[in-house]
């Protein structure tokens, strides 16, 4: 934590002055520049809704491969159970065969013998309700094998849906981020730089907003165990790459981030920021403690983790690395607390 202070301080997220960046220089026009910031921005953003999507789709597509593997083990057992009966079935038919095909309460009224008529009709008995308990166990079986097959044909084209959602998905982010390079990439090395701090200086400047309203008045509270192991895992990843659809090791998207820290932490949570949002328990902003989640956005499509002082640690988007940053920079939508 020692350490995150020292970023924070220097990165100038908890308050103060705004960071005093040298004079742009020549090329492109300020007003350009920006004009290049808030195009960048969109692209990025909605890069980032479709990384989200095709995280929550490519989720989906594993969860229903491994429900059709158990799906089809369960028409496996059913099957051989239907087997069985229908052997069961053909054994009693057979025995009734050999019997001369006399039905029982014929051949009982031939039967002159009263011990004997009462010992058959006893074994009658038992042998209609043995009949009529394998009859009933076979029309079961059958209608649970045929449940089965039609809901193993429903997952299957469910799994054909996800995975063209996937495929688009994929597309989709492969255009926003190519697009949003091919802006980039037509700056010159020093707009680039220029941009970069006219992205951090907007970022302090709705950070210091947020800070102004008196949002950390009331916040206070320390990181639990768990969280604190969280976190530390979160923050040992800052400088690492953002690649969207990436949970690690080595690479990371915002919520592939936040999923593997808390894992580190010893709690599972949803893979996407959508889920992470709709599943956790929600926490007031004032309660806000170190490794709670921060979900921004309407759409809930980001997350960071709350490092305590006003601070987030969060990959933020491609072409940048792990960061701590304020947590106010971006929209809020809420916080979550995975291990409440």
């Amino acid at each position: 934590m020692a350490a995150t202070a020292v970023v924070l301080a220097v990165t100038g997220v908890l308050g103060g002055a705004p960071a005093a960046y040298a004079d742009p220089g020549p090329g492109v026009s300020e007003k350009r520049l920006e004009e290049v910031r808030k195009e960048l921005e969109g692209l990025y953003r909605t890069a980032e809704q479709a990384t989200e999507a095709y995280n929550a789709a490519k989720e989906q597509v594993a969860l229903q491969q491994k429900e059709i593997v158990k799906l089809a083990r369960t028409i496996d057992r059913t099957q051989r159970r239907m087997d069985e009966l229908k052997r069961q079935a053909g054994a009693l038919a057979s025995a009734q065969y050999r019997g001369g095909g006399i039905p029982p309460e014929a051949r009982l009224m031939l039967n002159k013998d009263p011990e004997a008529f009462l010992d058959n009709a006893t074994l009658v008995r038992k042998g209609q309700h043995a009949a009529k308990d394998l009859s009933d166990q076979l029309a079961r079986t059958k209608n649970a094998l045929e449940g089965y097959a039609q809901d193993a044909t429903d997952r299957w084209e469910r799994l054909e849906e996800n995975r063209r959602k996937t495929e688009a998905a994929q597309l989709d982010v492969r255009q926003k981020i190519e697009a949003a390079q091919a802006l980039e990439s037509r700056l010159a090395a020093e707009e680039k730089e220029r941009l970069k701090k006219l992205e951090d200086a907007r970022a302090l400047q709705e950070q210091q907003k947020w800070l102004d309203s008196g949002v950390l008045k009331d916040i206070g509270a320390h990181a639990s165990t768990a969280g604190k192991k969280a976190l530390a895992y979160a923050t040992s990843q800052i400088g690492k790459d953002y690649v969207w659809g990436a949970e690690g090791p080595d690479t990371f998207d915002c919520s592939g981030l936040t999923m593997r820290a808390w894992q580190a932490g010893g709690r599972e949570i949803p893979r996407t920021s959508q889920e992470q949002w709709r599943q956790l328990p929600r926490i007031a902003l004032k309660d806000m403690r170190p490794g709670d989640l921060i979900i921004y956005y309407p759409d809930a499509s980001h997350v960071g983790m709350y490092v305590g002082d006003g601070a987030i640690v969060h990959a933020p988007r491609p072409g940048r690395q792990i960061t701590v940053t304020g947590a106010g920079s971006m929209p809020v939508l809420g916080v979550v607390r995975p291990d409440k």
